[in-house]
């Protein structure tokens, strides 16, 4: 399987932005995914969780204002994030259970004050 993180960019504080992460090779849902980020100076940190059943899970730190999703169909995760701070600044990466462990490329999220 290969993930394909997408949807980073640069948004005011307060602002959205939903990322997505397209899987192929494998069915996305046959595995759990996660979202991960990492800022600056800062370990990785698991932001959201989704199992093959459905059952989410979040950080404190997201809980409330980011939600994970899967289209079974698009064989994508998305991660919506609202109300987004400049302490959400960082790469995000998605991650897959299948074929051992997989991660996506990184992509940006910049948020200004």
């Amino acid at each position: 399987v290969q993930l394909q993180a997408s949807g980073g960019g640069l948004v005011q504080a307060g602002g959205s932005l939903r990322l997505s992460c397209a899987a192929s090779g494998s069915t996305i849902s046959n595995g759990a995914t996660g979202w991960y980020r990492q800022a600056p100076g800062k370990q990785r940190e698991l932001l959201a969780h989704i199992t093959r059943s459905g059952v989410t899970n979040y950080a404190d730190s997201v809980k409330g204002r980011f939600t994970i999703s899967r289209d079974n169909a698009e064989n994508m995760v998305y991660l919506q994030m609202n109300s987004l701070t400049p302490e959400d600044t960082a790469v995000y990466y998605c991650h897959s259970s299948l074929g051992g462990g997989v991660w996506g490329q990184g992509t940006l999220v910049t948020v200004s004050s």
